[in-house]
């Protein structure tokens, strides 16, 4: 509770306490390089589909979470930032995901992967992401799409029977899986470079496949 002063006017009380309420929602959500914190009221699964663009925190055009399945709509604005993809700086990766969650190597298929930034992204050439066999050679996926938005996707099609996995591998991601391979990814529409790098623990949270015969 704020205490007015005698001398304090009720108009000035006024202006103060909205200063005090503002700078106490900030802590609610990050607006700087040093706090990128997405809306920390959302679950952690609601987090995955929010970014920082121009206007703010949004989340992604499509997202069942907006009512509105339409992935060309704008995003739904959540909290509103003046420039927040300039303020947070050069955009980082929040988490890597399986898109695939099986993989037969009788069958052979398609292994994907998407990497989600905290801003949108422009991609040129074609970057890598490995990931990583436990027993036989790692797997090399090629950026496949994405340019421009927040989600890239790889991909590496792998033949019906094909030596590159075994029954019981287990596919994981690591630390720092993205390669440039010769290619940028950079914030869309500016020339700042984006952070490729990711943590060990970015990498865990997208879990692992096993194969199977």
């Amino acid at each position: 509770m704020i205490t007015v002063p005698r001398l304090m006017s009720w108009h000035f009380y006024k202006y103060f306490h909205r200063k005090q309420k503002l700078v106490e929602n900030m802590a609610l959500w990050g607006i700087s390089d040093s706090d990128e914190s997405k809306p920390k009221n959302l679950t952690a699964a609601e987090k995955k589909e929010v970014f920082a663009n121009a206007s703010g925190w949004v989340r992604e055009a499509g997202s069942a979470l907006s009512g509105n399945g339409n992935v060309n709509a704008d995003p739904e604005l959540l909290v509103a930032v003046s420039g927040l993809a300039v303020k947070l700086a050069a955009a980082d990766i929040t988490e890597i995901e399986f898109i695939t969650t099986a993989f037969d190597k009788s069958d052979g298929g398609t292994l994907q992967v998407r990497v989600r930034f905290n801003e949108a992204v422009d991609v040129t050439g074609t970057p890598q992401l490995t990931v990583v066999n436990d027993t036989n050679a790692n797997h090399t996926l090629s950026y496949a799409s994405g340019d421009g938005t927040n989600e890239l996707v790889f991909s590496l099609t792998i033949a019906a029977g094909n030596a590159a996995t075994d029954a019981d591998d287990v596919l994981s991601i690591g630390a720092n899986a993205m390669a440039l391979n010769g290619g940028t990814v950079k914030d869309a529409g500016t020339s700042t470079v984006s952070t490729i790098t990711n943590s060990g623990a970015i990498g865990t949270a997208a879990g692992t496949i096993t194969v199977v015969a």
